[in-house]
């Protein structure tokens, strides 16, 4: 804008006449220029069709020029001097025009654009977050239906022989369902509110399995208060007595470890096993497998659960991350 009242002040014109010209050829410069804007902000051309963009801001430059020449000429109608200057300086406007519409219109191009990835992008986030979130809700809901089916196999068992025994597993059941609905709220949980969780899990199996099935759970000072996802240590230790306990009929111990490394919860879950039943690392069962895969999503990690089977003892560890 200065330069352009510059140059007619330069041509001999008085300082009034170069502004007010300056301010009104500008001024339709940039309405022009917002229509370009607005019409990106709507449509955005595909490859081969940047040609109507480029006709559509020549247009409105020359519809800009002459626009402003008629606003012009409508001030100053007896000035001769000044509308030849206009007349012979139209295609220097026109160019002028053009160079800062397109300018303009390249800018708001490129900011549209970017715009409408990001947008695609949030999309594809919201949508991936979306079906993690299903699919961990979904592992999370196989678990009931598989551990209720067994605790209720084992109550219709114990009725006709042990009914007290039934009771009191009926109210530990209950106990235990009403934590998870509580659980279903919080991804995450501390790992003294897992083990007061896997200890109803533990009462309930200690009434299946009666003497033969012994626990101990040894936690290191100050993991306490770390945190993993809520209820993983149930489906590792359904596993550990599943191929713990349903091949014998002696007395087995399944032992669980906490330990604090840096920037991890370290559990180890220990189990005997028949090496001739069993194959120690072919990594059977829901538990296993589902928690794996609820690890993954939660942690885009592929290297935070390892089983091992040495001696006749199997062994899970899980690493968890210390968010």
């Amino acid at each position: 804008m200065g330069a352009h009242a510059a140059t007619l002040f330069w041509l001999g014109f008085d300082f009034k006449m170069a502004a007010i010209d300056s301010a009104i050829s500008n001024v339709v410069i940039l309405l022009a220029s917002l229509i370009v804007s607005n019409t990106l902000r709507y449509y955005q051309p595909g490859r081969g069709k940047y040609f109507y963009i480029v006709t559509w801001c020549a247009l409105l430059a020359i519809l800009a020029v002459f626009l402003t020449r008629l606003l012009l000429l409508k001030l100053y109608p007896q000035d001769a001097v000044y509308e030849g200057v206009i007349n012979k300086s139209l295609i220097i406007r026109c160019c002028v025009s053009f160079l800062l519409i397109s300018g303009m219109g390249l800018i708001s191009m490129l900011w549209y654009t970017q715009q409408e990835q990001k947008e695609n992008e949030r999309r594809k986030t919201d949508a991936e977050r979306l079906a993690r979130d299903a699919e961990l809700y979904n592992l999370r809901q196989q678990l009931q239906p598989h551990f209720l089916f067994n605790s209720l196999n084992s109550i219709s068992a114990l009725i006709g022989r042990r009914p007290d025994e039934a009771r009191t597993m009926i109210y530990q059941l209950s106990d235990f369902l009403r934590g998870t609905l509580r659980k279903e709220e919080n991804e995450f949980v501390t790992l003294e509110e897992e083990l007061q969780h896997l200890q109803l899990y533990l009462d309930i199996e200690k009434v299946r399995f009666g003497h033969r099935l012994k626990t101990e759970i040894r936690k290191e000072e100050g993991c306490s208060e770390l945190i993993l996802p809520a209820m993983l240590l149930q489906p590792l230790v359904e596993n550990a007595i599943k191929f713990g306990l349903y091949d014998t009929t002696g007395e087995v111990t399944i032992t669980i470890d906490a330990k604090c490394l840096q920037n991890y919860l370290r559990l180890i879950i220990k189990n005997p096993y028949d090496t001739n039943t069993v194959r120690p690392n072919s990594g059977t069962g829901f538990g296993l497998g589902s928690i794996k895969r609820r690890l993954y999503l939660l942690f885009a990690r592929t290297d935070l659960l390892d089983t091992n089977g040495e001696n006749d003892i199997f062994t899970t560890t899980v690493k968890i991350p210390q968010l």
